[in-house]
């Protein structure tokens, strides 16, 4: 579709701040964010990496984050026409990568649609980093054959994930569950997984992954929504099921064996 109001024609990339460590950014994402004249920020872009961009560049903060109050999505895809329209190179500035449950898709079709063409820049995604920060992997050849990224938060008018089916399908695959926004509906998510997987698989919950404070806990699913309520965590975080856990959980009993 071409433009039919002859507006001067900017650029708009979507890039993908990953988990918060400014330092785990891509160089393309960094060449992007310093390159950008208006950023349009998410509520879990770090700080430390809307200072990469340049002084001259105008910053909108447009908050998306579950279970607070956040700025419609139809607005902020206004406001990224709006300054494509002004000839501005746009960055839409994601926590995480744009393409898991960053609502890039949305964003791509809606500035397609207007005729602007949109890059995307992947980032390292928080399910990713949060278990890589105990040391353990989402695959492995003996104890994970793959990983499922799901969220744990349905749209309003949808009925959700099938818990209970997915459950039995990572128990005969044998696949890693990594769970996004999934801490208000942890105490029935662990219920209907339950069905399928055995009490004492492995859980890791990871809040605020690579950040300095960062915290976490390693726990079974029997105990997931009891660790959460006694340790505190809450959004955002992670919640990982699997036995790629184990090595974590077993390294968390020796120290505790060895501090008593």
């Amino acid at each position: 579709m071409k433009n039919p109001y002859n507006y001067p024609t900017g650029r708009c990339t979507l890039v993908g701040a990953g988990p918060g460590d400014p330092e785990l950014l891509t160089i393309k994402a960094l060449k992007a964010i310093q390159a950008a004249t208006v950023l349009l920020v998410d509520d879990l872009v770090s700080d430390a990496i809307v200072a990469h961009a340049s002084p001259r560049a105008r910053i909108v903060h447009v908050g998306k984050r579950g279970g607070c109050k956040s700025t419609p999505q139809a607005f902020i895809e206004k406001l990224m026409l709006m300054a494509v329209h002004e000839g501005e190179n746009v960055v839409r500035l994601k926590g995480g990568d744009p393409f898991i449950f960053g609502r890039g898709g949305e964003e791509v079709e809606h500035l397609r649609a207007a005729g602007v063409q949109v890059e995307v820049i992947n980032g390292i995604t928080a399910g990713l980093a949060g278990l890589t920060s105990l040391g353990a992997p989402l695959t492995h050849r003996e104890h994970a054959h793959g990983v499922v990224f799901i969220t744990g938060h349905a749209k309003p008018g949808d009925a959700g994930t099938d818990w209970r089916q997915l459950a039995a399908t990572a128990r005969d695959a044998k696949l890693t569950l990594v769970i996004y926004m999934g801490v208000s509906g942890a105490a029935t998510i662990q219920q209907e997984l339950l069905t399928g997987l055995p009490a004492d698989t492995p859980v890791a919950i990871v809040q605020h992954a690579s950040l300095p404070h960062q915290r976490q806990a390693v726990t079974t699913l029997g105990a997931l929504h009891a660790t959460l309520a006694r340790e505190g965590l809450g959004s955002p975080s992670v919640i990982v099921v699997g036995d790629v856990v184990r090595g974590v959980a077993l390294a968390a009993q020796e120290l505790a064996r060895n501090a008593a």
